[in-house]
C-alpha cells in the first residue's frame, strides 16, 4: 500500500477514536429490501417514490437525523437539530429527480441583522456509492467495515457555520444517497439544480427559524465549489425566487478537460471513473465511445468505482493511469482530443459562460495541481469579464509534491476566511469588487 493512503487510513482511524465514530459491521443483504452498498445498508428513507411532486424544491419526505457529534446545551443540543430530507429537483435532461440531504437548525443565536440566514452547502467529492452521501456522514462521521472507508470531512465546515448561528442545508446531489440512479458526478446542471432546490426544500420545512426574508448563501469546495459556482450562474434563470447574498466557490473544477488531465495518475484518479459513469448516465449516446475505447480492466474499474467512496478510491486506485483502462493504451485526455462528441459534452459542462447576479468569492491554491489552479483562476477572470462582482483569493501554500495535499491544504487554511466572507454577506455588508486587482494575483 502506498505511503500516502496508509497515512490517510491511520488518520481516519485516529479521527474515529477522537469523535467516537464506530466501525460499521457489514450488513447482510439476504432478506433485506434495502440497498446494501459495500456492506452498508442504505436506509429505506433514501428510496425515492415512483411519483415525484410537480415543483422543484418540493419536499418528498423528512425525518429526524441524529447527529453523531452532539452535546447537550442550554438552548438545545449543540450544534443543533438535524432533519433528513428528500426533495424534488430537475436533472440535466429536464427530467424530475429526487435528491436527498439534511437541514440543521443551529442552537446558537444569529447575532447579525434580520432573521436567521441559510447557507446551502455543496459537499466536495464524496464518491459515487450511496453510502458516501454527506447527509449520512452527519450521522456516521466515519465508516470502516473492511469494504468501504467513508469520512464525513464536510462536517467541519457545517459545524463552523452552525456555531455562527447560520442554518445549513446540505445536498447529497442527484443520485448520491437516493438509490434510484447513479450519482452524476461533476454534472454542472444536476449539481446546480440540486443546490438551489435544497434552499427551496429547507424553506418548506415546518418549525424552523428560516423565513422567506432570510438571506441565503452558498458554500462549496472542490466538487462543491463547482456546484456552487454553477448554481450562482444559473440562479437568475432556474431559481429567481432564491435571492443569493453571496457564493463561495473554492477550487472549482470549472474546466473538466483541464481537470481530467491533471487528475490522471494522482491519488484521486478514481474521480475519472466517477466522471465517466456520470457522463454515461446523463448522455447514453456516449456509451458507444466508451465501448470503443475501454478494455476489460477499464470496465471493471468503472463498475467498482460506482459504489466507491473517496477513501476506497484512494486506497484502491492511487497513482494509477487511465491509459491502463483503454484498449489502445491512450489516456482519457487523448481520447477526449480524438472524440468531438466528448469534447462537445465537456464544453457544455464549462462554468464561467454566464454572469452571476450576486457577489462571488473564488479561492484556489496556487500549487493546486489536482483541480488545477489556472483553470480556477480563469473562472474568476471570466466572471470579471462579464461584469460580475468577484472577490478572488490565491491561497499561497508550499508545494508539498503530492497533488491531493496541494488540493486539500487550501480547503483547511482558507475555510475560516471563506466562512467569514460569507457571514459578512449574510449580515448585509457589501462585498466590494476585486476584479481590478485580479491581474496582479497569480
Amino acid at each position: 500500500m502506498p505511503a500516502a493512503p496508509t497515512r490517510l487510513l491511520a488518520a481516519a482511524v485516529t479521527v474515529a477514536a477522537c469523535v467516537g465514530a464506530q466501525a460499521v459491521p457489514a450488513a447482510a443483504a439476504t432478506g433485506s429490501e434495502n440497498e446494501v452498498s459495500r456492506g452498508v445498508t442504505i436506509p429505506a428513507f433514501y428510496n425515492p417514490p415512483a411519483e415525484l411532486p410537480s415543483s422543484n424544491g418540493a419536499l418528498i419526505r423528512s425525518e429526524h437525523l441524529p447527529l453523531a457529534l452532539s452535546l447537550p446545551g442550554l438552548d438545545g443540543p449543540l450544534p443543533g437539530t438535524a432533519t433528513r430530507i428528500m426533495y424534488r429537483t430537475t436533472d440535466s435532461n429536464g427530467k424530475p429527480a429526487a435528491a436527498t440531504g439534511a437541514y440543521i437548525e443551529p442552537s446558537a443565536k444569529w447575532r447579525g441583522p434580520g432573521p436567521r440566514p441559510l447557507v446551502a452547502l455543496a459537499p466536495g467529492t464524496q464518491g459515487q456509492g450511496d453510502q458516501c452521501a454527506a447527509s449520512m456522514g452527519l450521522e456516521h462521521p466515519l465508516r470502516v467495515n473492511g469494504q468501504t472507508l467513508v469520512a464525513g470531512y464536510e462536517d467541519l465546515a457545517i459545524y463552523r457555520l452552525l456555531a455562527k448561528g447560520v442554518a445549513v442545508v446540505v445536498t447529497d446531489y442527484i443520485g448520491l444517497g437516493a438509490t434510484d440512479r447513479l450519482h452524476t458526478y461533476v454534472n454542472r446542471l444536476d449539481e446546480a439544480h440540486a443546490v438551489l432546490d435544497a434552499v427551496r426544500a429547507a424553506r418548506a420545512l415546518k418549525d424552523t427559524s428560516v423565513t422567506r426574508d432570510s438571506r441565503v448563501g452558498l458554500y462549496g469546495y472542490s466538487q462543491g465549489g463547482g456546484a456552487t459556482a454553477a448554481a450562482a450562474e444559473l440562479q437568475p434563470e432556474y431559481a429567481p425566487d432564491v435571492t443569493l447574498s453571496g457564493t463561495y466557490a473554492g477550487a472549482p473544477p470549472a474546466d473538466l478537460t483541464a481537470t481530467t488531465k491533471a487528475i490522471d495518475g494522482t491519488d484521486l484518479v478514481g474521480a475519472l471513473g466517477w466522471s465517466l459513469n456520470g457522463f454515461l448516465q446523463s448522455d447514453p449516446e456516449l456509451r458507444s465511445i466508451a465501448d470503443k475505447h475501454l478494455n476489460d480492466k477499464g470496465r471493471a474499474a468503472l463498475k467498482d468505482l460506482s459504489t466507491a467512496c473517496v477513501g476506497d478510491a484512494i486506497l484502491g486506485y492511487s497513482s494509477k493511469k487511465s491509459s491502463t483502462w483503454t484498449k489502445d493504451g491512450k489516456s482519457l485526455e487523448e481520447i477526449i482530443q480524438a472524440e468531438p462528441r466528448l469534447q462537445e459534452f465537456l464544453a457544455q459542462q464549462r462554468i464561467g459562460t454566464m454572469k452571476p447576479q450576486s457577489p462571488v468569492r473564488v479561492a484556489t491554491g496556487v500549487h493546486d495541481n489536482l483541480v488545477p489552479h489556472p483553470q480556477a483562476r480563469q473562472l474568476a477572470a471570466d466572471w470579471c469579464g462579464r461584469g460580475a462582482q468577484v472577490t478572488y483569493k490565491a491561497v499561497a501554500l508550499p508545494d508539498v509534491g503530492r497533488a491531493l495535499i496541494n488540493h486539500f491544504g487550501p480547503l483547511l487554511t482558507d475555510q475560516g476566511p471563506a466562512i467569514g466572507w460569507l457571514t459578512d454577506r449574510l449580515s448585509g455588508e457589501p462585498a466590494g469588487n476585486g476584479c481590478a486587482e485580479l491581474p496582479s494575483q497569480r
